[in-house]
């Protein structure tokens, strides 16, 4: 697996965390694999072979691009031979208004948006192994679509203050770093992403967790429910398996395993 990422400029900051790009390849035979839920929402276009996501245990297939929201579970993907993705890795506060598009609840969105249009571009670039002029092309897109989108202060203000604390910021202390009351904010909220400050709240912090155990798996689970905020251990293996689906022991164990075979990135997971 080889993963990159690009940093945003700076005018996209408050939108865009960053853009990324990702090659796998799973062989000819078909190979899932697993995208684990965190505190973003993922703009994606992929190349090569076509994938399908899993839904009620149904398989359905993706068109690119598509929006990987928020999760509140694992989201499994199916795919083959040569594998490659463009991303741009959103707030989720901000990724439907970047878009012009309302926002929804939906793990996957699956829309109609003129940002289509740079597929054809982005896959000659990606056939001919030009990244980062990939990337470039996607860069300027949204610095051109963004001079369109009126941002809203109080969001900015409010993911700033969640994004450093990592999740762990009470929503009445998230409503005054943005100089606003809770009520608004929450409403402001739920229109832009969907979500409540609480849900995004929760991803970030096991987020952080996940990513821990992901490169330290031998971590002392007490200290680091102590460290990002919950109550206890139990407190932290209850919000961990809600979105992951297994305790926290039982992923650091399968994370030092497959480390071995994908190295430090954490992209997705073969399952």
């Amino acid at each position: 697996m080889h993963h990159e990422e690009f940093e945003a400029p700076i005018e996209l900051q408050d939108s865009i965390k960053c853009f990324w790009y990702n090659r796998v390849d799973f062989g000819g035979e078909e190979s899932a694999f697993e995208v684990q839920p965190d505190g973003y929402a993922e703009i994606i276009f992929y190349f090569g072979s076509t994938c399908s996501i899993s839904i009620n245990g149904n398989w359905q297939p993706l068109p690119s691009p598509f929006i990987m929201g928020l999760l509140n579970k694992p989201a499994s993907i199916k795919t083959k031979n040569r594998f490659e993705i463009i991303a741009i890795r959103c707030f989720p506060w901000a990724v439907f208004d970047l878009l012009g598009l309302p926002s929804g609840k939906d793990g996957v969105h699956i829309f109609e948006h003129p940002i289509s249009q740079l597929q054809s571009t982005l896959n000659k670039l990606i056939k001919a192994d030009k990244v980062n002029e990939a990337v470039d092309v996607v860069r300027q897109y949204f610095m051109n679509a963004r001079s369109l989108v009126i941002g809203d202060n109080t969001l900015s203000k409010a993911g700033t203050a969640m994004t450093t604390a990592k999740g762990t910021m009470p929503v009445n202390l998230v409503a005054e770093a943005a100089h606003t009351t809770v009520r608004t904010l929450e409403r402001k909220f739920k229109q832009s992403s969907g979500y409540t400050v609480k849900d995004v709240s929760g991803l970030m912090r096991f987020e952080q967790v996940r990513n821990h155990l992901w490169h330290y798996p031998e971590s002392n689970l007490a200290a680091l429910a102590h460290d990002l905020g919950y109550t206890d251990q139990s407190h932290l293996n209850r919000e961990f398996k809600r979105y992951s689906g297994a305790t926290p022991a039982a992923f650091a164990r399968k994370a030092k395993e497959r480390k071995q075979v994908l190295g430090n990135d954490f992209a997705f997971i073969q399952i």
